[in-house]
């Protein structure tokens, strides 16, 4: 029920904002650094957050319902946004500049699978600067990977069927191929980086939905491939064999019902991940054990994507099955587990 209760939920609020999807981006600026309340001080040793700010601000009402981080070098970061149907730039000032609006397909969209609206959802960014996104928006032949270019004419590089939902993009530069999940197939699809047809890669169980999303978040990692199932609540590693192929999916972490997107702290298998439905960042250690670094509590709203760069970490809050303030936040991480790495506990979250 809590699944069927989120799915009509998003369903409902991506119609809500579809009609306003192409309305552009408003200039967001920087807020101060956060006072964060932290009502989890007995962690145990393992990577922290500090110096947790909003390093940009959305437009709800236009649609801007962020679901996805590429980051770029010098601190900016692309944006995939839902169901504005955008991807965004963020600058490291805070402003936001809209790179893409995809077109509706001839349908409207309302044979996008399960949810019923186009969306654009995942981004990725190669070595050589070009952004790759994905688009779902079911029949019409627009469903893919698409990449932006400068004249900001968006140009379709792997088409994929048209009963996917292609959730996240990683781009496997040692193979030279994009990875993609589809949530609602339960696979991953592999393309290649030129562009061209794409084929499934893996269909493991461990991969399929329950009721509404199964693959979501996708990370390559210490050869393998990591995956999360929004549904099961699991994170997965697959290891990749020597010719580029699949292995048998190993389940790394239970209990994160509505886990989205993840991405690694940069200490071994330490992941931070965002759990959408209940509005949570939370670390995963190595042995799978999780714990809350912030909820909703601390203003955590439908947190929906994770990326880290450094000692930096960019989280995106989407709004989308709580609050109305999408934005994304800026951290520092530290790996030590001093009171000093700790967050503040002497203030609530200022999302003004």
């Amino acid at each position: 029920m809590r699944r069927r209760a989120a799915t009509l939920g998003l369903t409902t609020l991506l119609a809500a904002g579809a009609g306003v999807a192409a309305t552009p981006a408003a200039h967001a600026s920087p807020t101060a650094v956060l006072d964060t309340t932290s009502t989890h001080l007995d962690h145990a040793a393992g990577t922290r957050l500090g110096e947790v700010r909003i390093l940009a601000h959305f437009d709800r009402a236009a649609g801007q319902a962020a679901e996805s981080i590429a980051l770029e070098p010098g601190g900016g970061a692309v944006i995939g946004m839902i169901p504005a149907r955008q991807v965004v730039r963020v600058a490291p000032d805070g402003a936001v500049q809209v790179l893409a609006t995809m077109p509706l397909p001839p349908d409207g969209g309302g044979t996008t699978p399960v949810i019923g609206i186009p969306v654009v959802t995942g981004v990725a960014r190669s070595d050589s600067g070009a952004v790759y996104f994905l688009y779902s928006s079911g029949q019409g032949g627009l469903t893919g990977i698409w990449q932006v270019r400068r004249s900001g004419a968006p140009r379709l590089v792997v088409p994929l069927p048209a009963d996917t939902f292609p959730n996240a993009l990683v781009i496997d530069g040692k193979r030279d191929r994009f990875l993609v999940t589809d949530s609602t197939g339960g696979r991953i699809w592999q393309a290649p980086l030129r562009g061209g047809e794409a084929s499934v890669w893996s269909a493991d169980p461990a991969l399929a939905p329950g009721a509404f999303f199964g693959a979501n978040g996708l990370k390559v990692h210490d050869g393998a491939v990591w995956a999360t199932n929004s549904d099961h609540g699991t994170i997965v590693r697959i290891p990749v064999t020597k010719r580029g192929g699949s292995g048998r999916a190993d389940v790394r972490a239970t209990g994160l019902e509505g886990v989205d997107d993840f991405d690694f702290t940069g200490r071994g298998t330490e992941i931070l991940a965002a759990i959408n439905q209940t509005s949570k960042l939370v670390r995963v250690g190595p042995d799978g054990a999780h714990e809350t670094l912030l909820d909703a509590e601390d203003g955590m709203q439908g947190t929906t994507a994770v990326a880290v760069q450094g000692n930096r970490a960019y989280v995106t809050n989407g709004a989308n099955l709580a609050g109305n303030d999408p934005n994304l936040l800026l951290a520092e991480l530290r790996h030590t587990p001093t009171e000093a790495g700790r967050l503040d506990a002497l203030g609530r979250v200022d999302f003004s």
